[in-house]
């Protein structure tokens, strides 16, 4: 659920309507009247404690290592576990029945799960080394975990493995990118081209364009960039998020593969922690976040290949041998305007039909 999510649920206007229309998350609550600004770790330990539980929604064991973390928090708070899995929209419809403590969306329903009253703002000891655009003003959301736009290249294949956009262009390779119809993944990809050609969210000209060319080479491939694809040498190389690319390379064979994000650009998003307003144990949730954003949960998050949201925060080397080197991502960079791209992608489906897909073999 989780994975099929993440294609789901990375651009605002996916769910916005379904959610505005559904949820009025204004109603007084016991959470809504706790300040959070004022409490010492010390009382959240202990009234996490007295809750006992915390019970979350799309926080999978299987997914970023979550597994780890929630067992690290049963066994250092005393804190039992419970969650259900489900996609970004489903957990803020589930925030407004109050039967979720915590939960995990894409870095656009952050804002939306705020603008519709649903959070319960709390800002953990880790607050002033998360980035800007990787939080709200008053913590009702923030950022735990990246996914940066890579390209993962089969060397069975391939000679010279492409590290920027121009190499990708002048190679003689199928190139698959998914989806863009449908698939936000493949979505980002274009943006991610465009920014390495001049465009940005109100111009993503540049990017179809980069595609375009592509396809006219008869070069571009639309099918899903899937591990079976990978797996049996179907795929030349692919644009996928880096924790996708990192998984299948190790899930197949770590040596066969070369996994890199384009020295040129990449686009920059993540998943943000929300914590419900109507939490029946608040303060376990409050400690969630906590833990999540501290050395062992940024560790635990790595070990599941999700890259930290704290740039500074050091990680053991078994965790930091599962990412890419940070020299790789000194020209990635985030949505700087999210409306801008909302508005990009409505009008994205019928451009890539008429520019780019009638080139496709």
């Amino acid at each position: 659920m989780k994975k099929t999510a993440l294609l789901k649920v990375l651009s605002v206007g996916v769910t916005s309507a379904f959610l505005i229309a559904g949820c009025s998350g204004n109603e007084e609550s016991e959470g809504s009247k706790i300040d959070t600004k004022n409490l010492s770790m010390e009382q959240i330990e202990k009234k996490a404690k007295e809750e006992g539980e915390v019970n979350s929604v799309g926080m999978p064991d299987s997914w970023a290592n979550w597994g780890q973390t929630w067992k690290d928090i049963t066994e250092k708070y005393e804190i039992e576990h419970s969650d259900t899995d489900m996609s970004s929209a489903e957990e803020l419809a589930k925030f407004e029945t109050g039967n979720a403590d915590v939960g995990d969306v894409g870095v656009a329903f952050g804002p939306l799960a705020e603008e519709k009253g649903l959070t319960l703002p709390y800002k953990p000891t880790h607050w002033d080394e998360i980035p800007d655009w990787a939080k709200d003003d008053n913590g009702d959301w923030v950022v735990g975990y990246t996914g940066t736009l890579a390209f993962i290249t089969d060397k069975n294949n391939v000679k010279d493995a492409p590290t920027s956009w121009n190499e990708l262009l002048e190679g003689d390779y199928k190139v698959d990118v998914g989806d863009v119809m449908k698939a936000n993944q493949a979505q980002f990809a274009v943006l991610a081209a465009a920014f390495a050609n001049g465009g940005d969210e109100n111009n993503i000209e540049p990017g179809i364009e980069f595609f375009e060319k592509l396809a006219k080479q008869d070069r571009l491939q639309t099918t899903d960039p899937s591990l079976t694809a990978l797996e049996k040498g179907e795929i030349d190389v692919a644009i996928v998020w880096d924790f996708n690319a990192l998984n299948y390379r190790d899930q197949i064979n770590k040596d066969r593969f070369d996994v890199v994000i384009p020295s040129d650009s990449s686009v920059v998003s993540g998943y943000a922690n929300v914590i419900n307003k109507k939490a029946k144990d608040p303060y376990a949730a409050m400690l969630t976040r906590e833990y999540i954003l501290s050395d062992e949960g940024q560790a635990n998050l790595a070990r599941g290949y999700a890259r930290p949201i704290r740039e500074d925060v050091e990680l053991p080397e078994d965790a930091k041998s599962k990412l890419l080197p940070d020299s790789m991502y000194k020209n990635a960079r985030p949505v700087e305007d999210a409306d801008a791209w909302e508005e990009a992608t409505k009008a994205l489906p019928q451009q890539w039909q008429e520019k780019v897909l009638v080139h496709v073999n």
